[in-house]
């Protein structure tokens, strides 16, 4: 059955909006998948704010010149999905990376990540960073460390200063003034 001109463009558009609203695209080829894997892969990603879509790879290469991104046309050739990344992109990753190495018929073929496409060595890379928590404890503590050295170096001469005037008052108040020792 043919599909219409305006159901074309209805999938453009659709493709479109789900690019712009992706913190990048992952390119998967899904041969050899059945439709219950299917339907357990897009559980498994909308746990992690993503969208597993079967593409049409004419329509969906429209949508990559629409949305101005380069058109990575050798990896439009046979069965394309396309794994979207609603939030953020290393759960998305680590669960289509951890779901192939189960699954052979799914291949990742890819990424977008903004304009740039990288290769399968890049996406394993996303898949292996750490989750978003962890790396702003990792800044936050690569920040305060060099911050909390140089305010124990400009404290540390008045520190120094307070031990010696107080070790002077204690040594002051040892020693009996010569009023008090003719006394």
């Amino acid at each position: 059955m043919a599909v219409t001109k305006e159901k074309k463009q209805q999938m453009v558009a659709d493709y479109v909006d789900k690019m712009s609203a992706s913190q990048a695209i992952i390119l998967t080829d899904y041969r050899g998948l059945t439709v219950a894997d299917l339907t357990e892969l897009r559980r498994k990603l909308r746990e992690d704010s993503g969208v597993f879509q079967i593409v049409k790879n004419t329509l969906f290469s429209l949508a990559f010149e629409q949305a101005g991104i380069p058109v990575p046309t050798e990896q439009m050739q046979g069965t394309v999905a396309a794994g979207y990344c609603l939030e953020e992109v290393p759960p998305v990753a680590r669960t289509l990376r951890d779901y192939a190495k189960n699954m052979p018929g799914l291949q990742i073929r890819g990424a977008i990540l903004g304009t740039d496409f990288l290769d399968v060595a890049g996406v394993q890379a996303l898949a292996d960073l750490p989750p978003r928590e962890v790396l702003l404890a990792q800044l936050v503590g690569t920040v305060q460390g060099p911050m909390s050295s140089l305010a124990s170096t400009i404290a540390a001469p008045l520190r120094e200063l307070a031990q010696v005037l107080h070790a002077r008052a204690e040594q002051g108040t040892d020693e009996q003034s010569p009023v008090e020792a003719a006394a």
